[in-house]
């Protein structure tokens, strides 16, 4: 086992082993993409579901606190149609929110570069350790006039082991991509819909309701009562 393990790096191993660590790094990037994006979406439904709910009360300071509160990354694109409200005009307050949004958008597909790198140089590392492989066993032939086909045959077709482990380790690579890609093309779509919602909402909220006083009237009926005995004292 050893012995055969030290010919196939000889004959290209190295370039093999190469491919192998290719391989990990593809699953690791996929792990990774796997629990950044595990229940994306059901969490930021639940937030814009709670956000929309205390939105439809007036209870600004209640959605905060739950954004706050949210795991959910769209919090932090809630978070800042907060801070905007009242401070900047309807479409700066937009325009920053989606800026935060795309910032978002952005960290769904990072790391996804590795996927197709590997995708597209894995079987060229393959074909360079095949020619590698060839070319050592080649010369081990030099000087003879005659050279048997079993001979030739098991040098050759262990170089070939690397050009096939590097078409394997592609066609993880962009398969891993494609999906991942393309769910991260879903999520940006349901965070547009959930984004735009959430400026209708906040731009539509009705203002916060007024401290009320004792006996369920609140400070401005008060006064208005106060100014009222004040002037009917005045006429008498």
């Amino acid at each position: 086992m050893n012995g055969s393990l030290l010919d196939m790096i000889s004959d290209g191993g190295v370039a093999l082993w190469f491919i192998v660590a290719l391989s990990v790094i593809a699953l690791a990037v996929a792990l990774e993409r796997a629990v950044a994006q595990w229940q994306f979406t059901a969490r930021a439904r639940a937030l814009a579901d709670t956000v929309g709910r205390c939105l439809g009360r007036g209870a600004l300071d209640e959605g905060r606190s739950a954004c706050e509160r949210s795991p959910s990354p769209l919090a932090d694109v809630f978070l800042v149609g907060y801070e905007r409200l009242g401070r900047a005009r309807p479409e700066n307050l937009a325009a920053a929110v989606h800026r935060e949004r795309q910032r978002v958008n952005q960290d769904l597909r990072s790391r996804l570069w590795i996927l197709g790198t590997i995708g597209a140089t894995a079987p060229f590392v393959g074909l360079f350790g095949t020619v590698i492989g060839i070319m050592n066993a080649m010369g081990g032939f030099k000087g003879q006039k005659e050279v048997p086909f079993d001979m030739v045959s098991g040098p050759i077709s262990e170089a070939l082991i690397a050009t096939a482990a590097g078409i394997f380790v592609a066609v993880e690579a962009v398969i891993l991509f494609n999906f991942f890609n393309q769910r991260a093309g879903r999520i940006a779509t349901e965070l547009k819909l959930l984004t735009d919602e959430f400026l209708e909402q906040l731009v539509e909220a009705p203002a916060p309701s007024e401290t009320t006083g004792r006996g369920g009237r609140s400070k401005s009926a008060k006064t208005d009562g106060e100014g009222k005995g004040d002037g009917d004292r005045e006429a008498a």
